[in-house]
């Protein structure tokens, strides 16, 4: 039998609020033209495909793991529980993000702070409480051994 091997193409976000996450997610950056919506007498309901980039990893923690780096985490477990990671240019790019995303009044669930891999990082949540990771680039100058799990 003839192995296949499946590419990872995307992520489908269901939303509660469409318009409410499409706003969330071009605070960010991601570019979502108007003319890419789907919009029905009843409202918004689907976006076209969006490009993230040149690539995207797919990265798998335990919940002990999640626990140290995420304090929202901590407070109000979510199982199965997902990050989406966004890469910023700077430690300070983090900070200023985190700042402009909990002006426009969106939630927090981990303040950015310096994490052990040696990235600023910070967890903000989306219109429907999906945890969304804000970080740096890794200064391996900044690297400490993780905790005890």
């Amino acid at each position: 039998m003839a192995v296949i091997t499946a590419r990872f193409a995307g992520l489908n976000l269901v939303a509660n609020d469409f318009d409410a996450t499409v706003g969330f997610y071009r605070l960010l950056g991601v570019d979502i033209p108007e003319d890419k919506i789907w919009r029905t007498a009843s409202g918004p309901h689907h976006s076209e495909g969006v490009p993230m980039g040149e690539s995207a990893e797919l990265e798998i923690d335990s919940s002990a793991l999640a626990c140290v780096y995420n304090g929202g985490y901590r407070e109000a477990p979510r199982l199965p529980g997902s990050v989406l990671s966004f890469a910023l240019p700077t430690r300070d790019a983090v900070d200023a993000l985190y700042g402009q995303i909990l002006a426009a009044g969106h939630l927090t669930r981990q303040q950015p702070f310096d994490a052990f891999w040696g990235a600023r990082y910070a967890v903000v949540a989306d219109p429907d409480g999906r945890d969304v990771g804000l970080m740096s680039p890794s200064d391996p100058s900044r690297r400490s051994a993780p905790p005890d799990l």
